[in-house]
Parts: C-alpha cells; structure tokens; sequence
C-alpha cells in the first residue's frame, strides 16, 4: 500500500506549499492545478479524471524544456485513472513506470521551483 501512496503523490504532486508565480501562464495553471489535485486518492478515478483534466491544461502553457515531463505525467495519469481504483493495477503501473515518472515530476517541481516560486513536495 505504501506504493500506492507514494504514486497518489507522484500523479499529484499533493504536498503543496505555494508562493508569488513568476513564469506566466504556466505557473499560475500550474499552481491551479497543484491546488486542485492537492490530497488526490488514486484509487477514485473521477478524480483522477478530473487532476488529469487540469494536468493536461498545464501541459499546454508548459516550456518546451518541460513537454517530455509533462507528456510522461500525463501517460501515467491516464493508465492511473484506466485502472479505476483497481489496486493491484496501480501498483503494476508503480511498478512499470514509476521510476520515469518519478524523472519526470522531479524535473517539474525543479522548474515550478526555481521558475515560478512554486514549491512542489515531490515523494
């Protein structure tokens, strides 16, 4: 189970402490959808449903250094919310691609860091 919080996390990106944006409209989408999918269980797939929805509005003002990250997170939302709550499919997808997405949402909390004064706790 402790997997499956740590990729409730990772999908998420929850632990949120935000601060003044700085990058434009990447971070203030960026620090909407870090409120929205703040505590998302991935077990409930509506609101994986939803996070990705919001994810996916991020990845579209995304910096082109970032787009490859974004693309993976987006992946992962996806067969996460595919899963429907279904345990032992979420801890297959941690399995498979946790370790990419674990790359990709490291990189992005840099830059939410670093770029728009967003600090992202990532697991």
């Amino acid at each position: 189970m402790r997997k499956l919080g740590a990729l409730a996390a990772a999908v998420t990106m929850s632990a949120v402490a935000l601060t003044a944006c700085s990058g434009g409209d990447y971070c203030s989408d960026l620090k909407a959808y870090a409120l929205s999918a703040k505590n998302l269980d991935a077990k409930n797939s509506d609101a994986v449903g939803k996070a990705l929805k919001d994810a996916e509005k991020v990845s579209k003002s995304a910096p082109s250094d970032l787009k490859d990250d974004w693309s993976t997170l987006l992946a992962y939302a996806k067969k996460a919310q595919d899963a429907k709550g279904d345990t032992t499919k979420l801890t297959e997808l941690s399995k498979a691609e946790g370790a990419k997405m674990g790359e990709a949402s490291g990189a992005i909390a840099k830059h939410a860091k670093d770029t728009c004064k967003i600090d992202l706790e990532n697991p």
